[in-house]
């Protein structure tokens, strides 16, 4: 078994498509099939299942995902450890953040890391706090950024200043002249609220249970996967729902969305997410310098 072999059954698992993980690999359909051929040959255990033009992991073949991807991270430490050797001229820097601090409060610093370090890439992906933890965890990422707060033995999260949730309707909608509304008003009204595994979600749950409201006895519209399709169904006039000021300054400022009193929702930290046991890059290391430099420092170091 080679480390080319497990790249691309790595890329194959995560794509369950053999022609797209050869477009993102830069080789052939064919080659991409052999390579997972002589795997299961080497091994006599079929690591896909193809069904039509579809393929699915099978049960060893997940078993192996989970192990390749923690080998191919191990194999990129390594690489990043070399790299440092030249300083920061060159390497990579993997990131996870959740949807408002990848949309939203990342990009200027973003930039501002790129400016002062052209020779590293960084790569980003995005998704809710369970999902950045996981990320982080299984080596899929250096560091997270996340809303919610996460609690994992194998994580050390650090608070950092984050932003305010704000209980915001739609100009068009019969509370935005309120300014404030209560309980019976939130009893009888209709929600829009994240998926489960928000930090936006969990805090919006909490906030109901402190005014006697349980989150799943509301009047709830719509589920929706991240604040920007949230804010879009609010100037739609689709209920009310709880986001980050950092979403809506603009709209609030422009009288687009109108923010209401009623509910408790303090500021909140977003939290830096490491793993406890990994190397920690000197790239990291310096994104994390750049980024808090117009904020708050953590914490705890």
């Amino acid at each position: 078994m080679t480390l080319e072999q497990l790249r691309i059954f790595a890329t194959v698992a995560e794509m369950l498509h053999f022609t797209r993980a050869a477009e993102v690999l830069h080789l052939s359909q064919p080659a991409v099939s052999a390579a997972i051929a002589a795997l299961e040959a080497e091994h006599g255990l079929r690591l896909f299942d193809r069904i039509g033009r579809r393929v699915e992991l099978t049960a060893a073949g997940d078993l192996l995902h989970a192990q390749a991807r923690a080998i191919l991270a191990k194999v990129e430490e390594a690489g990043t450890m070399l790299a440092e050797l030249s300083g920061l001229s060159r390497g990579a820097l993997r990131l996870a953040a959740s949807q408002t601090v990848g949309n939203h409060w990342l990009a200027p610093r973003l930039l501002r890391f790129a400016a002062a370090y052209p020779g590293i890439r960084v790569d980003l992906s995005i998704g809710n706090t369970e999902q950045v933890a996981e990320a982080v965890r299984d080596g899929r990422a250096e560091l997270g950024i996340a809303e919610g707060a996460v609690t994992d033995s194998a994580l050390v999260s650090e608070p950092i200043e984050g932003d305010r949730l704000r209980l915001v309707v739609g100009a068009a909608h019969p509370w935005a002249k309120l300014g404030r509304v209560g309980r019976e008003e939130m009893a009888a009204g209709r929600w829009i609220q994240r998926e489960p595994g928000s930090g936006t979600r969990a805090l919006f749950e909490a906030a109901m249970r402190g005014v006697g409201l349980a989150p799943d006895a509301l009047d709830v519209a719509m589920t929706l996967p991240g604040g920007g399709v949230i804010r879009a169904a609010l100037l739609a006039g689709v209920g009310a729902s709880v986001l980050s000021d950092l979403i809506v300054a603009e709209d609030l400022a422009a009288g687009r969305i109108v923010a209401l009193d009623g509910l408790d929702l303090p500021a909140r930290p977003f939290h830096l997410l490491r793993h406890r046991d990994r190397y920690r890059s000197i790239a990291e290391r310096a994104f994390v310098r750049i980024a808090l430099e117009a904020g708050q420092a953590p914490a705890s170091s």
